[in-house]
Formats: structure tokens, C-alpha cells, sequence
């Protein structure tokens, strides 16, 4: 089992950048997969972005993508999303996700929240233009 919890949101301004932390409990943290994915108000959960267990392969919505990176900590079992220049698009609740173990991320698999287990609370982040 897995708890989740997401820090960092807030309200910034275009442009600007805010950094969300992924807390996990566990000794296992480092075993996992971990994702991030945002639900927009009036819009459906979508996925953001993704690191494997070792923190050697990230993947990225092309929303993102060069604005966006995902990192991880496995010593103090943090994952990390570092948001740069923000734009008004980006408000959403952000949401920390991790699969089993068992289950390895790949390229197609780490877009679907099916592929994910535990989730996390969320974070609000709001960007003003």
C-alpha cells in the first residue's frame, strides 16, 4: 500500500513557475513508477507526465513538454514536478498517481490512469493571466 501526498499549489501568474511535491509513505517508494497527471474544471483527468522507478526514463504530455519536468527522490521518497512558464491552460488540480510494483510504465502505458493504483489528494494550481 502507497499513501500519496501532493504539495506546492497555489496561485501564480503567467509565467511564472511553482514546483509540486509528491510525498510517499512507505520503505517500497522506490520501487514504484510514479505519474503526474491535472483535471481541469469541466474537463476530464489528463496526464502530465511520468518517471520510472530508477528516475532514468520521464515521459511528457506534449503540453508540456519544455516547460514541465518530472524528477524524483527516492532517498526521501518525493516525486517532483517543476512547472515553468505557467500559462492560464495549466489551472487545474494536480494529482500524484503511482502503480503496483508489479507494473511497469511504458511510453503508452503511463498516459492511462487505469495503469495507475494509488492516488493522492491533489494539489490546486491556478494561474492568473
Amino acid at each position: 500500500q502507497v499513501q500519496l501526498v501532493e504539495s506546492g499549489g497555489g496561485l501564480v501568474q503567467a509565467g511564472g513557475s511553482l514546483r509540486l511535491s509528491c510525498a510517499a509513505s512507505g520503505r517500497l517508494f522506490s520501487i514504484h513508477d510514479m505519474g503526474w497527471f491535472r483535471q481541469a474544471p469541466g474537463k476530464e483527468r489528463e496526464f502530465v507526465a511520468a518517471i520510472t522507478r530508477s528516475g532514468g526514463t520521464t515521459y511528457y504530455a506534449d503540453s508540456v513538454k519544455g516547460r514541465f519536468t518530472i524528477s524524483r527522490d527516492n532517498a526521501k521518497n518525493t516525486v517532483y514536478l517543476q512547472m515553468n512558464n505557467l500559462t492560464p491552460e495549466d489551472t487545474a488540480v494536480y494529482y500524484c498517481a503511482a502503480p503496483d510494483f508489479r507494473r511497469f510504465l511504458s511510453s503508452n502505458s503511463c498516459a492511462r490512469q487505469m495503469s495507475y493504483d494509488y492516488w493522492g489528494q491533489g494539489t490546486q494550481v491556478v494561474v492568473s493571466s
